[in-house]
């Protein structure tokens, strides 16, 4: 497919295409060889419903860091479907759009715009106070050039990733792992908190309450490495 869509190409338009080709295997991870996944989710009393079920799927990234950021703080704390509602606001308020054959597409709003908002701005929109303040003050360390996908991606370290993440006003571990695995693609990231997981693993388990940390970081021992993948095939569960 790769070769047909590079074919009769002329050299002012192969920069681009490959453009697109890198965003694509990026979204969709699919440079990822996922045998050892398969391997050790099949034989895991945990995982082996889901990776049963959805065969194939892949964990879907969000390659932008700023909406990835933006995405986790959005849904701190609140549920999905809210979280959903809150993000449409955003990007129809300070977003673009083309229209294309009657229908409207959104781009996530740009940083810089942003980082020039005052938090009432935000407010407004029914974010909280403190998630406004959290949203304008990463846009403005992105826009500034402080931070970066290229500066976490050169560390090449997961833990250092992951402390300079969480060393930013307003982002948690779970927000800090929530972007290590959609948009950094560390495999190893890991949630360990998120409520959905919880709920995921309390239905394939058929447990009678949530799990506990502790119970939810035994379970993980065998998942090591692929920690971002059962949690994400985990999710799917849930839909």
């Amino acid at each position: 497919m790769i070769c047909i869509f590079l074919q009769n190409t002329r050299p002012t338009q192969l920069e681009e295409r490959l453009k697109i080709i890198n965003y694509i295997y990026d979204w969709f991870d699919l440079q990822r060889d996922l045998t050892q996944f398969y391997s050790l989710a099949q034989k895991d009393s945990v995982l082996k419903q889901s990776v049963s079920k959805f065969y194939g799927l892949r964990l879907i990234g969000i390659p932008d860091l700023f909406e990835a950021l933006a995405w986790g703080i959005i849904g701190q704390q609140i549920n999905l479907s809210f979280a959903y509602t809150l993000k449409r606001r955003l990007i129809e308020a300070y977003g673009e759009s083309i229209d294309y054959e009657g229908v409207k597409y959104w781009s996530f709003p740009k940083p810089d715009l942003i980082a020039s908002l005052a938090a009432s701005d935000l407010t407004s929109l029914q974010l909280s106070q403190k998630k406004g303040d959290y949203l304008i003050g990463i846009a403005q360390l992105i826009a500034s050039k402080k931070l970066s996908k290229e500066k976490l991606l050169a560390m090449d370290n997961f833990a250092a990733s992951e402390k300079t993440l969480t060393d930013l006003y307003g982002i948690g571990p779970w927000t800090a792992n929530y972007v290590l695995m959609r948009c950094l693609r560390y495999p190893e990231a890991f949630p360990v908190t998120d409520v959905g997981l919880l709920r995921a693993i309390q239905f394939s388990q058929s447990l009678e309450q949530k799990p506990t940390k502790e119970v939810v970081l035994n379970y993980a021992k065998a998942w090591k490495n692929w920690e971002s993948y059962a949690t994400f095939y985990l999710w799917r569960l849930l839909y």
